[in-house]
This record gives structure tokens, sequence and C-alpha cells, in this order.
């Protein structure tokens, strides 16, 4: 075994601990009375640490306290040593005993109620001691701010401090209603597009249509068209809207597959959505041990959506 040579002072850890509850808090007094103990220890704990850095962590008044620049960089990085640490110990705790607690899962629409929420059940049923929060919302969240623990996304993060795990590739393809296809007649090519009704869905971030894409001679292009019937926050309005005749909508296949087989509606024009496949992703931070709980419900989403697909 490796010898381990000490370079902390026996009351270090307990030091950085208390400074980081002082930094979150803005407060000695406060971090005292949270921790249970009085301001004046808490203090001097801080002031032995500035001792060992060299250098002045918090800027004080004689009524205010904040952090200087050193004292920010330190908090930043003590903070997730820390929170390593506890993921760790709940890591290894989590190996001798069923997973529990609180998860907090952030999730589009359209993923939720077609692949996650279906197979959840069978996820209560293996880990019952497990709590799950879900936010079911198209927006993009910060696993920080927002104290999320996983989050399912279509495309893969370029944030290199997040993991991603690919779920599956989803197919797009362009749809109607068989209703509405005897009343205007079915669409060949995209120009046919301009002389039916498209319908477009507005993204809640900008307003701005979501874009229809065409694949022609191998490569994929926005197809660009003006309709007079757009729908916002809800994309499942566009699926709704086609399977009542409304007009012909842009999808993916997973999304549609049950009203396809049960001739709600009929895709059309395969030979310009063909190779459109987009990832969807779950991911979660980088600088993060994976607990039991994130590590049961990953390993859980992976295997059934790779059964589902396979």
């Amino acid at each position: 075994m490796a010898r381990i040579t000490r370079d902390f002072d026996p009351v270090q850890l307990g030091s950085i601990e208390l400074f980081c509850k002082a930094a979150e808090l803005s407060s000695f007094t406060l971090a005292a009375q949270t921790l249970g103990l009085t301001p004046a220890a808490v203090s001097r704990s801080i002031a032995r640490l500035e001792t060992r850095l060299q250098v002045k962590l918090f800027a004080r008044t004689t009524r205010h306290i904040r952090l200087t620049s050193e004292g920010q960089l330190y908090f930043e990085q003590c903070t997730q040593a820390l929170t390593q640490i506890r993921e760790t110990e709940r890591s290894l705790s989590g190996k001798h005993s069923d997973p529990s607690g609180i998860l907090r899962i952030s999730a589009p629409t359209t993923y939720s109620h077609y692949r996650l929420l279906p197979i959840m059940p069978r996820f209560f049923e293996r880990y019952p001691r497990i709590k799950i929060e879900f936010n079911i919302a198209n927006r993009n969240i910060d696993f920080v701010e927002d104290g999320y623990d996983i989050a399912i996304r279509l495309g893969v993060p370029e944030d290199s401090r997040l993991v991603a795990r690919k779920l599956e590739d989803a197919k797009r393809g362009i749809f109607a209603s068989p209703s509405y296809l005897a009343q205007y007649g079915t669409p060949q090519t995209p120009d046919d597009l301009h002389q039916h009704r498209c319908l477009q869905f507005l993204l809640p971030s900008s307003g701005r249509p979501f874009p229809w894409l065409v694949t022609e001679q191998g490569q994929e292009r926005e197809y660009a068209f003006t309709s007079n019937i757009s729908v916002t926050d809800d994309v499942l309005g566009c699926v709704s809207l086609a399977k009542s005749g409304g007009g012909i909508c842009q999808s993916f296949q997973y999304i549609v597959e049950e009203d396809v087989r049960q001739g709600r509606l009929v895709e059309i024009m395969q030979d310009y959505t063909r190779g459109q496949i987009r990832p969807y992703s779950m991911i979660y931070p980088q600088n993060r041990m994976m607990s039991a709980t994130v590590r049961a419900f990953v390993d859980f989403v992976l295997e059934e959506i790779s059964a589902k697909n396979s």
C-alpha cells in the first residue's frame, strides 16, 4: 500500500467547511448559527486558513463580509471538492444497500411523454426508495443554479463539463392524415409543399419557426415556407392538427409511430427525409461522482431504451 503523507493539519477539513458555509451565507454569524458554533470560532477558523494560504479570503467591514477574488476561486474549488467527497461516500454506501434519495430530472415534453414516462413504473418497482422530481419542459437548465441531477436533451452538448450518454437516434419524417391527402392530394416533391398547409412550430425561446428539413442528393437543407397556421410552446399541437386533417407536419417518428400504425397519419415524401436522424442524450455534470441513485437511473433508462429500439 502506498504511504500517505499528511498535507493538512487535523482541523483543516473542518475549517474548509466553515469557510464554505460563511461564503455561502455571506455572514460569519449566520454560518455559526447554522453549524451550532460561535461567530468567534468561525472567525478564528477562517483566520487560520488565511494564515496557511497567505491570502485574504474575505474583505471585511463592520457590517458585511464579501469574498475577495482569491476567496471566490478558493470557494469554487472547495465546494467542488466537498461535493465530490459527499458523492463518493453516497456511492460507496449505495453499494451496500438499495439506492435511495431524491433525483431531479429535466426532460423535454415529447421525449418525456413518448419515451421516458411510460417506462418509469418499472423503475419505481425496482427502486422503491428513490424519489424523483420531474421537470417536463422545453428549456435548457443550469445544473448548478437549478439543482438538477440529470437532463435529457436533443443533440449532444458542446459543454466539455457535461457527460453525454446517447439514448437513441431519432428519425424525422413528414406526415399527414388520410383525410387531408384525400382532399388536397399527396405532395411528391418539396416544391409541391408550397401548395399545401404546412404546420409551423414557433420556438418559444426566439419566436422563430422550427426549420423543416428536406434531403436532396444526400444533403440536408432547410425548407423555407410561409404558413398562416403556427403553434408555439407545445410541438404536439402540430401533430394534433395534422391528425385532424388540418395540414402537414414534420415530426420525429417515435412521436407518431402509433398514429401511423393505427392509420391516423401517413408518412409521405420519404425519399426527401431519408437519413434525417438526431441523437437524444442523457447528460450530467462531469465533475460530479456518480451517486448510486444517479447510476441506477442512468443504467435503467439506457437499458430500457436500448431494448425498445432493438
